[in-house]
């Protein structure tokens, strides 16, 4: 389903809501911001409303309840509830995803990531010299786990946020905000191979500030770098589902597995508020769990 028809559905609701709930203006405001975030958190997720499950909205919750009040987590799970209870009541979906929702534990959940092996098998699965796409598409997937940038960060990357001298990139995120975000070795090299020749055969004549294009090059949107992930990791034999957000969330785990602060990946993520990288922090206890046994005299 297009971004477009998606939208369109939440513009039904809200004018059910309006004509004939007779709902103030401020209510539909308010179910209108937290449907914009659901559809933002599906996009990233590669799932279409018709195709939505109750794990889904679990785990939208989750990641909402990382940075709002159990008050105002209550009030965007009614929002879901009864948005999903319309478009079935219309027909408009096959199925009510949210019908137990309330039976849904929303703490805060613990972030999806994959393995540091599976990592590297998806990295090295993808030939960098295989030209035009498998260097960009290489590219890709190294840049988003050595940096931890979002898609849209991705997508919006220009030629000239791209030190490769000092091997940093400088990010706009939300907000507008400035950030900078160092790359390894390993991810500036393959950024810097793509850019050499694979990036300019994709270009051809044309101009264009971005630096991952399409084949027709034109800058490569959210949807198409989440079906290069996921067609990526199906060549590569891996079954975990693998979307750009859990590459980012791998990153942000395994730099805490590995003894980083978690004020560092703070910033390296762009969370304004440190409360919203806490929800790292399970493995930060795993790992004092750990050395308390092994070298505690009573552990």
């Amino acid at each position: 389903m297009e971004a477009d028809a998606q939208q369109s559905l939440v513009e039904q609701f809200v004018l059910y809501l309006a004509a004939e709930r007779g709902l103030s203006v401020n209510y539909q405001l308010s179910v209108r911001q937290s449907l914009e975030h659901l559809l933002r958190f599906l996009e990233e997720r590669g799932v279409a409303i018709p195709a939505v499950e109750e794990g889904d909205l679990s785990a939208f919750l989750g990641e909402m309840g990382q940075r709002l009040a159990p008050s105002s987590l209550r009030v965007a799970s009614v929002h879901v509830r009864i948005f999903f209870r319309f478009l079935f009541s219309r027909q408009l979906i096959g199925k009510d995803p949210a019908m137990f929702l309330d039976n849904v534990r929303m703490g805060r959940t613990i972030p999806e990531t994959l393995p540091e092996g599976l990592v590297a098998r998806l990295l090295e699965s993808v030939p960098l010299d295989e030209e035009p796409f498998g260097a960009r598409d290489r590219a890709i997937l190294e840049v988003l786990y050595g940096s931890g940038l979002r898609v849209s960060e991705l997508t919006n990357l220009r030629n000239e946020q791209v030190d490769e001298q000092e091997k940093f990139i400088r990010v706009t995120g939300k907000g507008g905000k400035t950030r900078f975000v160092p790359l390894g070795s390993s991810a500036m090299e393959c950024l810097s191979v793509y850019r050499r020749k694979a990036r300019g055969m994709l270009l051809g004549d044309r101009r264009s500030p971005y630096v991952f294009l399409n084949r027709r090059g034109g800058r490569l949107t959210r949807e198409r770098i989440r079906q290069i992930l996921k067609e990526r990791a199906e060549q590569a034999g891996i079954a975990e589902h693998v979307f750009p957000h859990i590459m980012r969330h791998s990153f942000a785990t395994h730099l805490l597995e590995n003894g980083a602060d978690l004020r560092v990946i703070q910033e390296l993520l762009g969370h304004a508020d440190l409360a919203t990288t806490q929800v790292y922090t399970h493995v930060e206890q795993k790992r004092l769990i750990e050395l308390h046994r092994r070298f505690h005299p009573r552990g």
